[in-house]
């Protein structure tokens, strides 16, 4: 998916929701799972969980039900490309009848520090209305990408084992 579709989509799905909310025949919720880290940084992993309720009076057919993803820190405001971040993007239900209800769980792994919000959203597929859930709100914490544990047998490990061996080439001629 091109990142202006998404973007598009985005602002679909921001523009519908509010004029659509009240009378919408779909109802989705969107909370952050319980075992979320309470300041997540870099590397980790969250998980949200939606609810998408048919409280229409009618059938509803084609149902694509996606997550978004928009960075919103000031002057980087911009939707991400998910490619990196999940791996479940969309389901799809064939049909939802009227007061069905299904779940999705949507795992997102943080690639980039930053303030992040994110929504589901959902359309018909021959419908012109799209629906979208309220916002979960996140940062996410940089993480130090040099760690001195990692690094320090390394840094140290690598002269030594090059001292040693210069060394002992220099023993075996003379």
């Amino acid at each position: 998916m091109k990142p202006y579709s998404v973007l598009f989509a985005l602002i679909g799905a921001l523009l519908l929701s509010g004029a659509t909310r009240a009378a919408a025949p779909v109802d989705i919720s969107l909370t952050p799972a319980a075992r979320n880290p309470a300041q997540p940084e870099m590397g980790n992993w969250l998980k949200f969980h939606s609810a998408i309720k048919n409280t229409g009076s009618q059938t509803l057919s084609g149902l694509v039900v996606w997550i978004s993803l928009v960075q919103v820190d000031p002057g980087k405001e911009q939707p991400v490309d998910l490619e990196d971040w999940s791996a479940h993007k969309a389901v799809m239900r064939s049909a939802l009848k009227p007061g069905e209800s299904f779940s999705v769980d949507w795992p997102i792994r943080l690639i980039q520090a930053g303030n992040y919000r994110v929504v589901i959203s959902a359309a018909e597929r021959n419908a012109g209305t799209i629906f979208a859930s309220p916002f979960a709100d996140f940062n996410v914490k940089r993480k130090p990408t040099v760690e001195s544990k990692r690094i320090l047998p390394v840094a140290i490990g690598i002269p030594l084992l090059i001292a040693a061996y210069t060394g002992w080439r220099l023993r075996r001629r003379g």
